[in-house]
């Protein structure tokens, strides 16, 4: 026996039936019956797998009976098993869902690579989903009538800021990152109005950057934050681009977080370049240009770009 119980769930209670299957699953697991529950882990550890396997095969992948498969599907609001397997093809097709792969000790290059770049993709179009566009206009704004702008982060998230850095100096705004919790509270005591804080931390729970962040906004500086909607980090903040955690930080380094942030800093970085009108090409174009003189030529007559 699997430990299964009488517990199903209302096949009517369901689900459009163009909704992302894998968000299905995550949202109603607490509505699972504990060996349902041992399925669902098994389906979001690998939904392409799932979606190759027969009821057998994933039922012994999650420890429990065939029927249990069964009745899985149909709290689910599917007929069986094989209208499952469908709508996770549907699910794939439409984008890599958001899943959680954790690297294992016995992984060989060839699993362990996979599951790092299937995540990152995940994170990204995961990300991409729930994007609040009027935040990034809003952020954008911000940043484009900002007189100056400090970008905080802490550990990983302190070379995000430094990405951003390299990326805002080709603007007419002066720019700086700050990964220490000392320099970024004595940068934050000395802000005035005017000065605009993009605050990056994958879980916003992290107290000095939190303080610092009350610290600015006692000073008038303007507030943006890339960090967990609803985090104590966002709650301080003006403007928040919620970034759901891809990864358990306490686990591993938070890798496919750090490059949702740097998308969305080239999204804010755009913004504010697009904004700055067709005149504005001359500047970025003098920029480039005066790197050209320390760049080597690649045999194919192409220099190379860092």
């Amino acid at each position: 026996m699997d430990g299964d119980s009488d517990k199903q769930g209302d096949p009517k209670a369901l689900i459009d039936e163009t909704a992302n299957i894998v968000e299905v699953i995550r949202a109603r697991a607490d509505k699972l019956s504990r060996a349902e529950h041992k399925v669902a882990a098994a389906v979001l550890d690998d939904p392409a797998a799932a979606m190759k396997s027969s009821t057998a095969v994933l039922a012994g992948k999650a420890g429990v009976s065939d029927p249990t498969v069964n009745r899985f599907c149909l709290s689910l609001g599917c007929a069986g098993f094989p209208e499952l397997k469908l709508r996770l093809a549907q699910s794939l097709a439409r984008g890599v869902p958001f899943v959680n792969r954790h690297v294992a000790a016995d992984d060989t290059p060839e699993t362990y690579t996979g599951k790092i770049f299937d995540a990152t993709t995940a994170a990204l179009s995961r990300a991409q989903e729930r994007i609040d566009m009027t935040e990034v206009g809003r952020a954008v704004d911000a940043l484009a009538a900002a007189a100056r702008i400090s970008f905080f982060g802490i550990g990983g998230s302190g070379a995000v800021a430094v990405d951003a850095q390299h990326k805002f100096v080709r603007l007419d705004v002066p720019s700086v990152a700050q990964s220490d919790i000392v320099m970024q509270r004595m940068q934050a005591a000395g802000m005035d109005e005017g000065d605009v804080v993009v605050l990056i931390s994958n879980t916003g729970c992290t107290i000095p950057m939190i303080e610092n962040a009350r610290l600015a906004a006692s000073r008038g500086a303007k507030l943006v934050a890339l960090t967990a909607a609803g985090s104590p980090l966002a709650q301080v903040c003006d403007i928040v681009i919620g970034i759901d955690p891809a990864e358990d930080a306490d686990i591993y380094i938070p890798m496919a977080s750090r490059i949702v942030h740097l998308v969305i800093l080239d999204v804010l970085s755009t913004g504010v370049i697009l904004g700055r009108g067709a005149g504005f090409q001359d500047r970025l174009a003098r920029i480039k240009e005066s790197l050209r003189p320390g760049r080597t030529t690649m045999i194919s007559g192409h220099s190379s770009a860092d």
